[in-house]
């Protein structure tokens, strides 16, 4: 760095301490706002939501073989199940839309087909797991519901489209031959895999299954009575396959997975939270931002609010699962149902830097036509969302 540019960095940090607004009450009152959603976030999400899913983060990238992708995801599998197979593979990722980008890159480049490399790009970051919990938790049942059920058929329909678009391209790729899917080399059986991931899912979802409304005797109600021996039941399951079926040096390779996650997303997730909170509010007060802006952008159901909310979302970064805290301040704000579901459903998925990335990748005009089948379907989404269950 150049002494002119410490210079420059110097005196802005001291200009914004000099004019610092600490005797504003809006400014006082977003600063506390911002330190309560962390203090909130950090006690209701982190250790029973964050750290299991650093774990199964981890775990698919170590033990998710090659092998594996380009059976279920290659130019010759089944397309009734490479879609489903790669828009389900949301549901126990947690990857933000720069994290998912080198594993597209992979099954892309091994020769995984477009369309089903692409419905993996989409579902990826938009939908797992956590997601669906956290939107569901903090936002509301139906928003999370709608969340999952549209990013499921969004990374489908992509993906066909994908397909479709571009079939005269990918017959001539798929035709060039010589690309064989590499033959795992672990000593468990599938079964054995399979019952370790799902131990891993179960500890996250039935950990955090959350409250009825009082007086509720529904199935649901009856699942969070019971939600903590469930909990401790997949637990034990997963201690008796760690002990009995991986070795020392798989472990080891697990936990140093997991903390890469850990040591990437968390911080951004933090940042975003304390954002969030300054410039938003928490769910009892406003931050700096006026309510009226937000409710003249993304407030109500139309077509512009719904197209605005999907096209920012897009170019915003989001790390994985900030969206949830920045919705729920925009919400407060003033945010439409609508436009609410548009950015959930553009913004994880999408990034400046991701759209960069996948440029490199799969070329301009595939790059061009991925985001605008993005925004364009998002838009769609809200206002029906939206015209469904109004305000």
């Amino acid at each position: 760095m150049k002494e002119r540019t410490k210079l420059a960095l110097i005196v802005a940090v001291f200009l914004a301490a000099w004019f610092l607004p600490v005797g504003n009450d809006a400014f006082r009152n977003a600063v506390f706002e911002s330190l309560k959603l962390t203090r909130w976030y950090a006690r209701e999400h982190v250790l029973l939501c964050l750290v299991p899913a650093f774990f199964i983060a981890g775990a698919i990238s170590v033990f998710v073989s090659q092998g594996a992708v380009m059976k279920y995801l290659g130019p010759k599998a089944n397309k009734m199940i490479a879609y489903p197979v790669a828009a389900a593979s949301g549901t126990i990722l947690a990857v933000c839309s720069c994290t998912v980008l080198p594993l597209f890159a992979g099954i892309h480049k091994r020769g995984a087909g477009l369309g089903p490399a692409t419905a993996f790009l989409y579902a990826g970051p938009a939908i797992n797991v956590l997601a669906i919990i956290l939107t569901a938790r903090v936002l509301g049942l139906e928003l999370g519901v709608a969340r999952a059920v549209g990013s499921i058929v969004f990374a489908v329909a992509i993906g066909l489209m994908m397909q479709l678009i571009f079939r005269k391209e990918e017959e001539q790729r798929a035709n060039a031959g010589g690309l064989v899917a590499p033959e795992s080399d672990s000593q468990r059986k599938s079964w054995q895999d399979l019952l370790y991931f799902a131990a891993m899912v179960g500890v996250l979802v039935f950990a955090n299954w959350g409250a009825p409304e009082a007086g509720d005797t529904s199935l649901w109600a009856t699942i969070h009575a019971a939600k903590w021996w469930i909990t401790g039941a997949f637990g034990v399951v997963l201690a008796i396959s760690i002990i009995a079926w991986f070795k020392r040096d798989e472990l080891g390779e697990w936990v140093d997975s997991s903390w890469f996650f850990a040591k990437q997303i968390l911080p951004l997730l933090l940042a975003g939270v304390i954002i969030a909170g300054f410039l938003l509010g928490g769910p009892d007060g406003r931050g700096v931002i006026p309510a009226g802006w937000i409710e003249g952008m993304v407030g109500g159901n139309s077509i512009g609010a719904n197209f605005f909310a999907s096209l920012a979302g897009a170019l915003m970064y989001f790390a994985t699962l900030t969206e949830v805290p920045i919705l729920q301040g925009l919400m407060n704000a003033g945010m439409g149902k609508g436009p609410a579901l548009s950015l959930l459903l553009a913004g994880p998925a999408l990034s400046l830097p991701n759209m960069l990335v996948i440029r490199g990748v799969m070329g301009t005009k595939k790059t061009a036509v991925y985001v605008g089948l993005v925004v364009v379907m998002s838009t769609i989404a809200g206002v029906i969302y939206g015209a469904l269950l109004p305000a």
